[in-house]
């Protein structure tokens, strides 16, 4: 079986222990949905940008938990 996993790292690439302890998922969009549902958490708890694993395969990252650094369309201003 397919284990999707996140590896959560400081700006400069050291790997943290997550404040919300992740499983491993079955599936790519278990694993983003999670994700999407625990980064404000996993950033204020010492995570600044996480990497996606299918196994060993390293899926794309680093990808920041800071919104200032994603994509404007992420969270428009105002939204509640």
């Amino acid at each position: 079986m397919v284990a999707w996993t996140w590896r959560f790292e400081t700006a400069d690439g050291t790997e943290v222990r997550p404040a919300v302890q992740p499983e491993e998922f079955t599936t790519q969009g278990d694993a983003e949905s999670w994700l999407g549902e625990h980064w404000k958490d996993l950033r204020d708890g010492g995570a600044d940008q996480v990497r996606l694993f299918e196994d060993t395969a390293e899926i794309y990252g680093p990808m920041s938990l800071h919104a200032e650094d994603s994509e404007p369309e992420s969270e428009p201003e105002g939204a509640a």
